[in-house]
C-alpha cells in the first residue's frame, strides 16, 4: 500500500482588529477586555442639586464626559433645572438655543453626540417627585452627585448606596476648589490592581517544583558546556545551578542575609567566561542583577493577607460574591502548599528560543495546574453551598485571580459610614474637630448653609469660622484655611469651568476604577487647590 503524504494544514488567517478595538485601543490596553465589557454593562447617575448656579453641575457633565468618551453603556441626568445665561458661561456641552430649556435634557441631548455607541437619559422632574419611589435607583452601579443637596436628599443617596453595595462620589466645584468625597460599600474587593511589573515576579528558586529542578539538572556541569552555551544559559537557571552549590557549602542554607546574598553575587559572577569568543555573557550579568530581588521566599503581599483574614473569605454563604468564593478556594490551596498559585510569568532573559521556550512552558504548565487545583476548589465549594449549576464561576475569572493573588486589595468601609459630609451635618456639634481643619474651611461651608436653607454665605457666619480655627491649638494650616474661606465667600459657590474640568478628569479616573474594579481607587476624599495648585487625598 503506498503511503499517503501528510495533509498540510493550513494555519488560520490572521484577523484584522475590529472597528470596536480599532475605535478603543489605547483604552483596552490600559484594562482590556474584561475592564471594558465592566465599562460598557454601567450605568451612572448623575444628580445635580437644585439650587442654580451654584450646584457644581459643569464638573458632574465634565466627568460624564470623560466617561462617554470611553464608552460607558448608559448615563443618566437627573436635574430639574432650565438653562440660564450663566449656564451657557460654563458649560461647553449647552448652546444659545438651549436658553429656558430642560438642563437635563440639553446637555444628554449634547453629549450623546460623543459616543454613539452609549445611550444617555434624562430626569427633568424634582427630585422629590422620583426619588422616594420603589426602584428608582436600582439600574444604577455609580451614583455622582453635585453639591449641594437638601441633607434629606443626600441622606437617601447614601444609604442606598450602602444598602446596594454601590459606590457613591459627592462633586463639589466652587471657585478655584473641588472636591469629592468617595463613599464606598462595607467591602470593595479589587482582583487586578495593576501592580508594578517588577513587584509581581514570582520565580520560585528557593521552592523550585519537580519540573524545574530536573531543568536544572539536565545542565549538568557548566564547566564542560561550549562557549555558546555557556553563554545562553538563561540567568534563572544558573541562580538555580548555584544555589544548589552554595547549599552544599552551607549545611542546606540559602543565602538569606543581605551579606549573604552579596557573597553568592560574587559567587554567581566569578563562575562568567571573561574570554568567551561568542561576545560575552550577559546572561551571568543578568544572573548577578536579578539576586536580590529574586532569592527570597515566595511573598504573600499586605493585601491578600488581610483578605484571607476577613470574615468574608471565612463564613461562606450561597449568596456570597463570586470573589469570596474564589478567595477562600486560593486560602484552601495556601495552607495546604504553603504558597500562592504560581502566576506563570517569566521576565524576558538571554537565552536560545529553544530553551527560552522550554522554560515558558514549565512556568506555565506548573501555573495551569495550580489553577486547576484552586478551581477543583471553587466547584466543591458552589457544590457544599447549592449554588445554581447552571451558573458556575467562570474558568476566566478564577484564573485571573489566581495570577493576581498576592496583589488583590479589599477596601473596606466596616461601619458602612456614609459620607464625611453627612456626618459633620448630622453631629449635635458642628465643630471643626469633626473634619480635618483644611477639609472643613471650604468643603462642609456650602452643605451647612444649604441644611439652613441659606442662599449665601453670611459674613457673620464666617467670621464665626475664623473664630473657631483660632481655637484650635497648635494648627498651622490658618493661612491656608484663610484663603479657603475668602474664596468660598468671593464665588459664593459659583463654578469656574477651568476648574470643573479639572474636576471631570480627576473623578472620572476614580470612576472607571470604581466600575472596572481595576486599579485602587482613592479611599476618602480628593480636595484640589487650585490657589497653590496642589491636590491632597483624605481618609476620613
Amino acid at each position: 500500500m503506498a503511503e499517503v503524504a501528510p495533509r498540510e494544514v493550513t494555519p488560520p488567517p490572521l484577523q484584522a482588529p475590529s472597528a470596536k478595538e480599532r475605535k478603543y485601543d489605547r483604552q483596552l490596553r490600559l484594562w482590556a477586555a474584561a475592564g471594558q465589557k465592566a465599562l460598557e454593562e454601567s450605568h451612572v447617575l448623575l444628580v445635580v442639586g437644585n439650587s442654580s448656579g451654584s450646584n457644581s453641575s459643569v464638573a458632574g457633565i465634565e466627568t460624564l464626559k470623560n466617561l462617554i468618551l470611553p464608552s460607558i453603556g448608559h448615563f443618566t441626568i437627573a436635574d430639574p433645572a432650565t438653562v440660564t445665561e450663566s449656564d451657557l458661561g460654563m458649560n461647553f456641552f449647552l448652546e444659545q438655543t438651549s436658553l429656558g430649556k430642560s438642563r437635563a435634557e440639553e446637555t444628554t441631548k449634547y453629549l450623546r453626540e460623543l459616543n454613539p455607541d452609549v445611550e444617555g437619559h434624562y430626569i427633568a422632574k424634582p427630585l422629590r417627585q422620583w426619588l422616594y419611589q420603589t426602584d428608582s435607583l436600582l439600574q444604577y452601579n455609580l451614583i455622582l452627585i453635585c453639591a449641594p443637596l437638601p441633607l434629606d436628599h443626600l441622606q437617601a443617596f447614601s444609604s442606598y448606596a450602602l444598602a446596594q453595595s454601590i459606590p457613591l462620589v459627592y462633586i463639589k466645584s466652587s471657585g478655584f476648589y473641588f472636591t469629592a468625597s468617595v463613599q464606598l460599600p462595607a467591602e470593595f474587593p479589587i482582583v487586578d490592581t495593576h501592580p508594578d511589573p517588577d513587584t509581581i515576579q514570582d520565580l520560585r528558586l528557593l521552592a523550585p517544583w519537580t519540573e524545574l529542578q530536573a531543568a536544572e539538572k539536565e545542565l549538568g556541569d557548566l564547566t564542560r558546556l561550549s562557549d555558546h552555551d555557556h553563554g545562553h544559559v538563561p540567568w534563572l537557571l544558573i541562580l538555580l545551578h548555584y544555589l544548589e552549590e552554595w547549599k552544599q557549602a552551607h549545611n542546606s542554607e540559602y543565602p538569606s542575609s543581605f551579606a549573604e546574598k552579596k557573597q553568592f553575587q560574587s559567587l554567581v559572577a566569578s563562575k562568567a567566561r571573561t574570554a568567551n569568543p561568542e561576545g560575552g555573557e550577559e546572561n551571568f550579568d543578568e544572573a548577578v542583577a536579578a539576586v536580590l530581588k529574586s532569592i527570597s521566599p515566595p511573598s504573600v503581599g499586605s493585601g491578600c493577607r488581610e483578605m484571607f483574614a476577613m470574615p468574608s473569605c471565612t463564613n461562606l454563604t450561597q449568596s456570597s460574591a463570586n470573589f469570596w468564593v474564589i478567595a477562600n478556594a486560593i486560602k484552601q490551596f495556601y495552607s495546604k502548599h504553603s504558597v500562592l498559585p504560581l502566576p506563570g510569568t517569566l521576565p524576558d532573559m538571554k537565552a536560545t528560543s529553544a530553551g527560552y521556550i522550554k522554560l515558558q512552558i514549565i512556568y506555565k504548565n506548573k501555573a495551569r495546574s495550580d489553577i486547576a487545583e484552586v478551581t477543583d476548589n471553587v466547584r466543591k465549594l458552589e457544590a457544599s453551598l447549592n449554588r445554581s449549576a447552571s451558573s458556575p464561576i467562570a474558568n476566566s475569572e478564577v484564573e485571573q485571580f489566581c495570577k493576581n493573588a498576592s496583589f488583590v486589595r479589599v477596601l473596606t468601609n466596616p461601619s458602612n459610614l456614609p459620607l464625611p459630609e453627612l456626618r459633620f451635618l448630622q453631629s449635635d456639634t458642628k465643630t471643626l474637630s469633626k473634619l480635618p481643619v483644611i477639609l472643613t474651611a471650604y468643603q462642609t461651608i456650602s452643605e451647612v448653609f444649604v441644611a439652613l436653607n441659606v442662599d449665601a454665605i453670611p459674613s457673620d457666619s464666617l467670621l464665626e469660622l475664623r473664630q473657631l480655627v483660632d481655637e484650635i491649638e497648635g494648627c498651622t494650616l490658618e493661612e491656608r484655611i484663610n484663603k479657603a474661606i475668602e474664596e468660598a465667600r468671593r464665588c459664593e459657590g459659583s463654578e469656574l469651568h477651568n476648574t470643573s474640568s479639572i474636576a471631570g478628569g480627576v473623578i472620572a479616573q476614580e470612576a472607571i476604577k470604581l466600575l472596572t474594579r481595576q486599579y485602587v481607587p482613592v479611599d476618602g476624599v480628593v480636595i484640589w487647590d487650585g490657589i497653590r495648585a496642589k491636590t491632597e487625598i483624605v481618609k476620613i
